[in-house]
């Protein structure tokens, strides 16, 4: 039941962010565009009870409740971006907004972004590990909460990751090409 409804939530989440930006762009409505936005956020916290109902009901926790809090934590992480991602590219081919900005490719611009975008993804992980942390607790000591551990020992290799190229891109910057003359 909990994997099906990750999945019911990810489906949800692109469907009220389809409504709520044809609303905002189609419509004309950007005020009722951005209240069926703000309701993106009501997906998780289902998914969160109904979580907790679960375990709560003596469900042993596995990978599928561990599925659930990264899946939380990720939308806590990189929802808003991917919100802003998608708008800015809607608005620019449907409604005759400015093109989207690229990312910078070079230089201390770029390892700029790349912490940017290294923050998001520990915050996604960093929620997600307390939930996790939070999800052990709640079982208490007499439940097996390895597989909770499982999932949080990924997300301390996403931090990881994420930290290495943030730092690669700090200490070895891409340069720009030189011009030919």
């Amino acid at each position: 039941m909990i994997v099906t409804l990750i999945v019911l939530c990810e489906v949800a989440f692109w469907v009220l962010l389809a409504a709520g930006l044809a609303l905002r762009y189609w419509a004309r409505k950007p005020r009722l565009g951005a209240a069926v936005l703000l309701c993106e956020p009501l997906l998780e916290l289902v998914l969160l009870v109904v979580t907790a109902i679960d375990l709560k009901n003596g469900a042993q926790p596995d990978w599928k409740h561990g599925l659930a809090a990264v899946y939380i934590g990720f939308t806590v992480g990189l929802g808003h971006s991917t919100i802003h991602w998608v708008d800015a590219r809607v608005a620019h081919r449907w409604a005759g907004g400015p093109p989207p900005v690229k990312p910078p490719k070079y230089g201390r611009a770029r390892a700029a972004h790349e912490w940017r975008v290294a923050g998001r993804w520990t915050l996604a992980a960093a929620a997600a590990l307390a939930l996790l942390q939070a999800a052990a607790w709640y079982v208490g000591g007499d439940g097996d909460v390895s597989s909770l551990r499982a999932w949080q020992q990924k997300m301390l290799l996403v931090i990881g990751i994420n930290l290495v190229i943030a730092v690669s891109y700090t200490l070895f910057p891409k340069q720009e090409p030189k011009a030919v003359r």
